[in-house]
């Protein structure tokens, strides 16, 4: 090799591009091969669908082993020491991104993977990108890290910079493949996770070491497959079939948010209202009797801008649905009960969903509408050893420390505490307090208040029955929307057709962000 200072700046230039060829897919083409092979795409791949442009950092990065077995490890033995990091611009906007490589070292991160990786994070504090996390390996290395030296910096900093980077900018983790350990640890502090079925998995620990802890033999997929980590434990936001929809998945999640806490979401310029079929369809959709169910769908079609809602979380907690929309362009976050699964009913799961959805919307900046028919919170033995008083608190919770605007719908039912914790009447500052002809607002369902309240009343009677059904048809008309308004706890009584004008004039008026002043505090503390 010609000595470095013998040679012209071009033949230098030459030897470094050659260096990045070198990393570069198409200087990896077995390993690229194989990747494909498992039916996935390479992390650079990735950045390529994902990205309109990529400034790359620390492309020709190489590890730092520590270890005796690992000190003649090179460039070469690791590229790009396993992790392509850099600033992207999705849709004309920044990101910082950040993409581990299963085919180095089965995706794992050495200690100047996690400085690459540290790198983008401080520059998406400092400038305000948003962070996206492609992880498709098993955590941190583990040949590195069996040296106290090293690893007793913890992460060097990585946790804290997720924490100070939550509610400042949008935070994605999209599990592409095994992401045990630490890549797990990531995406709990993400604020949307998205997992590809079939080669995705997420946890605190993979079966090798689950098997050698606890003796418990299970596959990856029964550990922490797609569909465990979004129907069984809300872990994962959105399942979805392969990596182009993954990743289109994180351009749509995107679309709805600001770059970071202190601009204004998108806007779309173009926006198409609901079809004159979906609105009138409200009036048909919804019946009148409170034990039928409807299709909670085309209540929020009839509503906000035509094919723009884009629901998170659908297989977790079904009895609440929540999601993103838009309302004449402008970005909003929907939370409304679903009749159709344990009849709309708050139990622990759908308040841990539901208020979580309610932080990420109020940290960046999205109206909140809430579509009510609840028949109150779950009861049961099961339930409360769910914890289930502390969990329904975490929603009202989440809505009076919201600084945006919230805005109630109430559809039908509005019982109990379920009622005050979907945000109904005077249960939060709401801009706008609406219930439709055929809400029903009371402490709780009128036949099982009767059973209880009245029973010795109507036993009394001469025909028992009739009786019953006397008091249920008295207290069902001073359940009604007419009564409800009458204290102006509601705003008004509306037809439902005129639902979207009603918001859309509500939001149209909104003033400054509401700020808490008093009492002097730093912040009130999260129920769980």
């Amino acid at each position: 090799m010609t000595d470095r200072h013998d040679a012209s700046v071009e033949d230098l230039i030459d030897r470094v591009e050659r260096e990045k060829r070198a990393v570069d897919d198409e200087g990896r083409e077995a390993a690229v091969a194989a990747q494909h092979e498992r039916g996935k795409l390479t992390a650079r791949e990735r950045i390529d669908y994902l990205c309109d442009s990529f400034d790359e950092i620390g492309k020709l990065a190489a590890p730092a082993p520590t270890t005796p077995e690992t000190a003649d490890w090179e460039r070469k033995d690791a590229p790009a020491d396993g992790i392509v990091t850099g600033i992207g611009e999705i849709d004309g906007r920044p990101a910082a991104v950040a993409a581990t490589d299963f085919t180095v070292k089965g995706g794992s991160i050495g200690h100047t993977g996690g400085t690459k990786l540290k790198r983008v994070m401080e520059l998406a504090l400092e400038q305000g990108y948003p962070v996206v996390l492609l992880h498709d390996g098993g955590g941190h290395r583990i040949q590195e890290g069996l040296d106290a030296r090293p690893f007793a910096q913890g992460d060097a900093g990585l946790t804290t910079l997720q924490t100070k980077l939550s509610g400042w900018v949008p935070t994605v983790s999209a599990m592409m493949g095994p992401g045990f350990a630490a890549a797990t640890n990531w995406a709990a502090m993400s604020d949307f996770v998205v997992m590809v079925e079939g080669t995705s998995m997420m946890g605190v620990a993979g079966p090798s070491l689950v098997e050698a802890a606890l003796g418990t033999d299970l596959s990856k997929q029964e550990l922490g497959g797609a569909r465990f980590q979004t129907a069984e434990t809300g872990m994962a936001s959105l399942a979805v079939d392969d990596d182009e929809t993954c990743l289109d998945a994180i351009r749509t999640y995107l679309s709805y948010l600001p770059r970071n806490a202190r601009a204004d979401p998108p806007i779309d310029d173009a926006p198409r209202p609901p079809t004159d079929d979906a609105s009138e369809r409200l009036v048909d959709v919804m019946p009148a009797d409170p034990k039928k169910g409807y299709d909670v769908d085309a209540i929020v079609e009839g509503i906000v801008d035509r094919e723009s809602f884009f629901e998170l979380k659908p297989r977790f907690a079904q009895n609440v649905v929540t999601g993103f929309a838009r309302l004449d362009g402008r970005s909003i976050g929907v939370i409304a009960n679903n009749p159709r699964i344990k009849a709309g009913t708050i139990d622990a799961g759908a308040s841990d969903k539901a208020s979580h959805f309610v932080s990420i919307c109020d940290a960046f900046g999205l109206p909140i509408v809430l579509l009510t028919d609840v028949p109150g919170v779950m009861p049961g033995p099961d339930s409360e050893r769910e914890g289930i008083a502390r969990h329904s608190a975490k929603l009202p919770f989440e809505l009076n420390r919201a600084t945006v605007p919230t805005l109630n719908v109430v559809l039908r039912r509005g019982y109990g505490y379920g009622y005050v914790a979907m945000g109904g009447g005077r249960s939060t500052d709401n801009e706008l307090t609406v219930v439709w002809p055929t809400a029903e607002i009371a402490a709780m369902g009128i036949e099982g208040a009767v059973d209880i309240a009245y029973r010795k009343v109507y036993e009394a009677a001469d025909d028992p029955e009739a009786k019953r059904q006397e008091l249920i048809d008295e207290f069902v008309d001073r359940t009604g929307p007419v009564r409800a308004v009458e204290e102006i706890g509601i705003d008004a009584v509306i037809d439902p057709r005129d639902t979207r004008d009603r918001l859309l004039g509500a939001l149209d008026r909104d003033g400054p962000d509401r700020e808490e002043t008093w009492p002097p505090k730093k912040h009130p503390i999260n129920p769980m």
